[in-house]
Order: C-alpha cells, then sequence, then structure tokens
C-alpha cells in the first residue's frame, strides 16, 4: 500500500479516535468513572462489574432491535407512515397515534416526515398526534423497555404512546375548529437529518435488501448509526443507575415519588422535563428508581413527559413550528403525561391484584 493510501487511512481513523474522545456522552461516562474515583475509589470495581453484567445482558436484545429499525430503512418500509395521515380527520389522528407508537423513528428521523407532512398540506392535528406519539415508543424501545424493565410496563407504554397521541391530536384539532393555529410552519423551517418523503407517489419497498449494493450500505450505516447513537447513551445510564442504586437510599425514593406520595407523579414530570436523557438511557435508570421504590404511576410519567420534551424532540418541534405551536406540543406533553401517569398507576394497581 502506497503513501497516499496510507496516509488518508490515518487521518479518517485519528478522525474518529477524535470524535469519540471528544463525545459528550463519552466524556460524561468518564467523568463518572473519574468522580467515583475521587469519591469512592473501593467502589470503582463493582460499578464497572455492574456495567459490564448489564451490558451483556441487554445486548441480544439490542442488536435485534438495532437490525430491524436499520432494514425498515433499508427496505424503503418507512415511506407507509406517509399513507396513514390520508383520509377524514379523526381517521388520521387515530392512524397517526398508532404509527407514531410504533414506527422505528428517532426524534432526528421525524424531522423531515413531519416536515413534508406539513408543507403537503396535511393538517396539524393529525401530525401532532405522531409527533407526541413517535419519541416515547418504537420496537427498539419496546425490545430494550421489556427486557430492562418488564413486558407489562413495555406495553402499557405503548398503549400510553397511542392515548397520548390521541389526546394531542384531538385537542388540536378542537382548536382549529375554532379558528386557531391555521398555519404552524415557521417561516425558516430547515430540513432535517434525511431526505423528505414523497407523500404523493407511490411507496416502494425492496424487502430483500442483501441483493442490492445501495440498500446493504444503508442497513450497514444505520445500524453502526443508531448503535453509537443509543449504545454510548446505554453505558452512560448504566454507569448512572449503577452509582444510584449505591448511594441513594431507598427511603429518599418512598418519600419523593413513592406509592404514598399524592404528588409523586407531577414531580416526576418536573423532574423528568430537565434530567431526561434519551428514550434508551432512561430504562435502566427507571428500573433502579423502582426497585428502590418508584410508583408505577411516576415512572411511566417520568419517562413519557421526558420522552416529549426530550433536547431532540423538543429541538425538532421549535425548529419547525411558530412558538405558539411550540408552547402548547409542550403543554400537551406535560399534562398528557400527568393524566395517562395517574392512569397507569391505576391501571398497575388492578393487575398487580390479579396477578
Amino acid at each position: 500500500m502506497s503513501m497516499n493510501e496510507i496516509l488518508p487511512s490515518l487521518l479518517q481513523t485519528r478522525s474518529r479516535i477524535w470524535s469519540f474522545l471528544t463525545d459528550k456522552v463519552i466524556l460524561a461516562c468518564f467523568a463518572v468513572i473519574l468522580l467515583q474515583l475521587v469519591i469512592d475509589p473501593v467502589q470503582v470495581p463493582d460499578s464497572l462489574v455492574f456495567l459490564g453484567n448489564a451490558l451483556v445482558s441487554m445486548a441480544p436484545f439490542f442488536l435485534i432491535a438495532v437490525g430491524l429499525a436499520a432494514y425498515f430503512q433499508a427496505s424503503g418500509a418507512d415511506g407507509y407512515i406517509a399513507k396513514a395521515f390520508s383520509g377524514s380527520p379523526v381517521t388520521a389522528i387515530f392512524a397517526a397515534s398508532l404509527v407514531g407508537a410504533l414506527s422505528p423513528f428517532c426524534s432526528c428521523g421525524v424531522i423531515p416526515l413531519v416536515a413534508s407532512l406539513l408543507v403537503a398540506g396535511v393538517p396539524l392535528a393529525p401530525v401532532m398526534a405522531f409527533w407526541i406519539a413517535s419519541p416515547i415508543m418504537d420496537p427498539e424501545i419496546f425490545v430494550l423497555t421489556s427486557v430492562g424493565i418488564g413486558v407489562g410496563f413495555a406495553s402499557g407504554k405503548t398503549v400510553i404512546a397511542i392515548a397520548l397521541g390521541l389526546f394531542a391530536g384531538f385537542a388540536i384539532f378542537l382548536l382549529q375548529k375554532r379558528g386557531a393555529i391555521q398555519n404552524p410552519l415557521r417561516a425558516d423551517m430547515p430540513g432535517g437529518c434525511r431526505p423528505k418523503l414523497d407523500l404523493k407517489g407511490p411507496v416502494h419497498v425492496h424487502w430483500q435488501i442483501w441483493s442490492d449494493q445501495d440498500r446493504r450500505t444503508v442497513f450497514t450505516e444505520s445500524g453502526l448509526s443508531n448503535g453509537w447513537l443509543i449504545g454510548r447513551w446505554l453505558v452512560l445510564a448504566f454507569l448512572l443507575e449503577a452509582i444510584m442504586v449505591t448511594y441513594i437510599p431507598t427511603t429518599f425514593v418512598e418519600d419523593l415519588v413513592g406509592q404514598e406520595n399524592l404528588f409523586a407523579i407531577p414531580l416526576a414530570v418536573l423532574i423528568g422535563i430537565p434530567s431526561y436523557l434519551n428514550g434508551y438511557a432512561a430504562i435502566p435508570l427507571v428500573s433502579g428508581l423502582l426497585e428502590l421504590g418508584m410508583s408505577q404511576g411516576a415512572a411511566m410519567a417520568f419517562m413519557t413527559a421526558g420522552a416529549v420534551s426530550s433536547i431532540p424532540a423538543a429541538v425538532a418541534v421549535f425548529g419547525l413550528v411558530k412558538r405558539e405551536v411550540f408552547a402548547l406540543y409542550l403543554v400537551l406533553g406535560f399534562t398528557g403525561s400527568i393524566l395517562t401517569g395517574l392512569l397507569w398507576q391505576y391501571m398497575s394497581q388492578i393487575l398487580y391484584q390479579f396477578l
């Protein structure tokens, strides 16, 4: 291999190493370990063992979830999402809520799709239903939540995502019937992290992606990108869970967001909005909090409010729509999370009596 070939490879490798070492999530992981080394060095090996065991137990499900999301994107099956928004407004809201809760879109991936829908003239009500439901649940989060917390909680979170989408969609629908927010888009609306979908043309799905080099490339790049995006957050989350389980007294959690505190669910929503990492990192954190005494309703409210108001999702909304629509988005997410948290608390108590 000549120097002309070696030099670009070395520069690319150095660039990747630098990106790894300067990544904010990776730096946060190192900061957590370094802080514990300073404060309580004896506990560091136990924390690293906890991290290793957690990653090993999660790895098979993590790989399956990331692979499925990459396959949906490479095959073009995500184009079917747009078809759910046709029909009457009521039907579209129901379809958008259902598809939003089940679609394999990250917060960034939702941006161009929602932009395409709004520019194409799709009413804001079904778009908002999709926008609220999508960050809360997707196939990856369902699989990882089932493993990390339980199938019952994951199933309940899916139902909650659909319910929140319906709540937001019909709220917008009623407001628009009264003449409000008829033109939600900002004048300087940006693009997104992927090309806009053609909402008018037919959907072309190529299920056998392995016979197409371009689709194989999309699958590989999407899998590596999602794996890196999700994986590093999970590492940070498991490190934080190890710290949390070691140092946070059970009585503190029980008093703050436990079963006996009437304000546990609103508190969980208020805590979840600024402190939420992302849908994947929240799974081990909430699992640890549940073991420490957090109520089921507070856990659900924390996850739903945090997902709706997480930085990627909130930035997506702020970058596409006018400020009053952005404020309405946050209000709907906040109030909806409290209501669904109360509902899940009631449902979980009933289920507990029968199980």
